[in-house]
């Protein structure tokens, strides 16, 4: 099917598997062995360095100890030269760790967000339920973005928080068990706390993630929109809600960022009225005023130099997860958001069965279409039921209609971009299926009111990387679809992205170009090619599209009477999908 417009036609096996894969986990057991083996080692190396700090916590003791026991400034050089040593192992591992876990986040992003792009390009373009491409660009290439810091930090972080702080009480026990108590006892408030705040903390990130997706999706509609909000004098009103969007957006960030904060200062508490009271204790202790909480004995003040380096060690986990909290619940978030770009929905016709190149001088396909249903997910209402249309080969059919009439949808089902509830579509006698879709739809070329005009010079646009469109091929389809003067002023210079620089008449000219450019397509499929156009310019488009036309057949959607008159039968549509008597 010849890319005259924005819709997707996948076409090959390892694009439709890997795009029914699902974001819950369903992919080859090597890669995710793979991804699990690095994170695995990413969470280890951290770990390790947060535990070196026991044996520097116990020689920085023991020298301290020895020097008050008058052991003189030499008895402190190898614990000196040990705590410098494992200091720099300490801070070589939590940097490797660090970087395999960014480097495991990458990957992972990377993976979802494939896996989303290839659902959404498998979706149906008359699914009512896909994702506006705003949302759509905002999801995949903003707020994707919070993945990363809630598997590199996060993940990380809440491991460490499970384990570390129970190998450091183990360390803590044997010396005095009160000292263990109060650790233990002040450590679950701090995840309760925590996973209280989470909750919330999880509602205003997603809240903020919605706000986004649809603040971007206003923008592209309104930037897209430009010239007509202009022409109808809308700029102050769009500005206006432009702020307002703004403003709601601000307010829910500030939400997010208190909450936040709320976090931090719960663990800050906890952690430092425990801290307190172990020091208290053990000064006590030390001075003989506590007898208690030593297992029968007193012990010095090494043990207890030892005990009071590990209480704040105890909280580093918990204080590290405190900071990567908040990434969690954007994060989650994020992955919801992807999840559900991921949703299978409605898919296109076929996209499993690798195409071979069609050589040119296909023919015109005769078509039929017996008794067709089709309705749109979640609604009740058919927009065809029992439908009949044959159509002979090089024939030139109006589909002549008011809007939403089901013009746009026949067309969509005659490129198995949808499939029908029930009934069959025939091209030259075979059925379009799952099977032979993607080979019937290298037959054909599709027209939209608004093709798809990419950043790139005219010529590039013209063959969209297409293997045998070659330059001279490039300059006969100019040549075809009257371009010259617009390839003659514009040069090597780039078109920008959707077109601009170019006005409506040119951008229907450059699908025309695209069409010319692809003799193998015998069928073509044009949804209302001069909407939107004045007359003088809806004129030369049709005579380009009915020249382009000979010895093709050629199924046009249109409301213009004059673009109908020509074509050699006009079907008229009622608004129920039935053709009118």
């Amino acid at each position: 099917m010849s890319e005259t417009s924005a819709v997707p036609a996948p076409s090959s096996s390892a694009t439709s598997s890997a795009s029914r894969t699902t974001l819950s986990g369903r992919r080859g057991r090597t890669g995710a062995a793979a991804l699990s083996r690095a994170e695995r080692r990413a969470i280890g190396l951290q770990v390790a360095a947060a535990l070196i700090w026991v044996p520097q916590a116990a020689l920085l003791a023991y020298a301290v100890a020895g020097i008050a026991d008058g052991a003189g400034m030499s008895a402190a050089l190898l614990p000196a030269l040990g705590l410098v040593l494992l200091g720099a192992l300490r801070a070589g591992l939590e940097a490797a760790g660090g970087r395999l876990a960014f480097r495991f986040a990458r990957a992972e992003l990377s993976r979802l967000r494939a896996l989303a792009a290839l659902a959404l390009m498998r979706r149906s373009p008359v699914d009512a339920g896909r994702a506006t491409s705003g949302l759509a660009a905002s999801v995949l290439a903003e707020q994707a973005e919070a993945v990363v810091p809630y598997l590199a930090r996060f993940r990380p972080a809440r491991f460490k928080a499970t384990c570390v702080p129970l190998v450091l009480l183990a360390f803590v026990l044997p010396v005095s068990w009160a000292a263990a108590f109060v650790l233990a006892f002040a450590a679950p408030f701090i995840p309760l706390f925590m996973a209280l705040i989470g909750w919330r903390a999880k509602e205003a990130s997603e809240a903020q993630l919605v706000e986004v997706g649809g603040m971007n999706a206003f923008l592209l509609d309104r930037l897209r929109g430009l010239a007509t909000i202009r022409g109808l004098g809308a700029v102050d009103a769009t500005a206006r809600r432009l702020r307002v969007d703004a403003e709601s957006l601000r307010r829910r960030t500030m939400v997010v960022l208190r909450i936040a904060f709320m976090s931090s200062a719960v663990l800050e508490l906890f952690s430092a009225v425990a801290v307190a009271m172990v020091a208290a204790y053990i000064g006590l202790h030390l001075l003989g005023s506590l007898e208690f909480g030593s297992w029968g004995h007193r012990f010095g003040l090494g043990e207890g130099l030892f005990v009071l380096l590990l209480a704040p060690a105890f909280f580093d986990p918990l204080r590290e997860l405190a900071a990567a909290w908040h990434d969690r619940a954007a994060g989650q978030a994020a992955l919801a958001a992807l999840e559900q770009l991921a949703e299978p929905g409605r898919p296109v016709v076929g996209g499993d069965v690798p195409v071979a190149p069609v050589p040119a001088g296909g023919g015109a396909p005769a078509l039929a279409l017996e008794s067709v249903c089709f309705r749109h997910a979640g609604t009740d209402a058919a927009v065809f039921h029992g439908f009949d249309l044959t159509v002979a080969p090089g024939e030139h059919v109006a589909l002549f209609a008011p809007s939403g009439a089901g013009k746009s949808t026949l067309l969509a089902l005659l490129a198995g971009l949808a499939a029908p509830e029930a009934g069959r579509i025939l091209i030259d006698g075979e059925p379009l299926t799952a099977l032979s879709a993607d080979r019937l739809r290298a037959r054909m070329a599709y027209i939209g009111q608004q093709p798809h005009i990419f950043a790139g010079t005219l010529g590039s646009n013209v063959a969209l990387g297409r293997p045998g469109v070659d330059a001279p091929a490039i300059r006969a389809a100019i040549r075809a679809a009257r371009l010259e003067r617009v390839a003659a002023a514009r040069g090597p210079a780039p078109i920008g992205e959707g077109g601009r620089g170019l006005s409506g008449g040119e951008g229907l000219r450059l699908a025309l170009a695209r069409l010319a450019a692809t003799p193998s397509a015998g069928l073509i499929l044009a949804d209302e090619p001069t909407a939107h156009l004045d007359s003088d310019t809806a004129g030369e488009i049709t005579e380009a599209l009915l020249q382009l036309a000979r010895g093709r057949t050629l199924i046009v959607a249109t409301h213009d009477p004059v673009l109908a008159a020509r074509m050699d039968r006009i079907i008229r549509l009622a608004p129920n999908g039935e053709i009118a008597s």
